[in-house]
């Protein structure tokens, strides 16, 4: 196998998956609650090993290609990132709202699950990230060296949520404090927002959204 695109892999991969997302924001508080918190980060690595797969050896370079296809991701994921920030504001500014209380309350393992392939496969920025970005860097290796990429991205995303779920476990007692909470928030609905600009100034200058 060759090592540089593996690293290359890794390195890629982690700059997509830690950024605060859907995904990771979702996990993360179910980490917080001890609540199927393997479950729901073992549901978004299976998807994404799959959609990694999917971009890099083919369907990212199609979609990419394609200008309606990419339309519609991108702009699915400005909308998504932008309504998700703006539920994390919301429970800033008016924590003591029923949707936050009940926040607090232990979902079952259905719910969990759903809720999980909610945020994966109905958030476009996802298929953003693993299939057309990671797919088009990945559609630059030929033979092993595409193999070894896939491999790279695919362990930064068992590694980084493998470790977002079980350090979060242990550090529920300091992130379930309200305070702790609500600064937790801020950061997502920032970071969401900040993500749907990047995304709606990338768009605006491709050219696409002057034509």
């Amino acid at each position: 196998m060759s090592f540089l695109p593996f690293v290359q892999g890794i390195g890629l991969g982690a700059s997509m998956v830690i950024p605060i997302g859907a995904q990771n924001s979702f996990v993360l508080n179910q980490a917080i609650k001890r609540n199927y918190h393997l479950v729901a980060a073992a549901i978004c690595v299976f998807f994404d090993i799959c959609l990694m797969g999917l971009g890099v050896f083919g369907g990212g370079q199609l979609i990419a290609a394609n200008d309606m296809a990419f339309a519609l991701i991108t702009w699915g994921g400005i909308l998504f990132l932008f309504g998700y920030g703006l539920l994390s504001f919301k429970t800033v500014l008016w924590p003591n709202s029923a949707k936050d209380a009940s926040s607090n309350e232990r979902k079952s393992l259905k719910v969990v699950v759903i809720t999980t392939l909610a945020v994966t496969l109905l958030n476009p920025h996802v298929y953003l990230d693993t299939v057309v970005i990671l797919g088009s860097v990945g559609g630059q290796f030929v033979g092993n060296e595409k193999i070894a990429f896939a491999l790279g991205i695919m362990l930064a995303s068992v590694m980084w949520f493998t470790a977002l779920a079980m350090g979060a476990a242990k550090m529920s007692n300091l992130l379930s404090q309200p305070k702790v909470k609500r600064g937790i928030d801020l950061v997502v609905g920032i970071i969401m927002w900040g993500i749907a600009w990047m995304l709606f100034n990338d768009w605006m200058g491709s050219g696409l959204g002057l034509s």
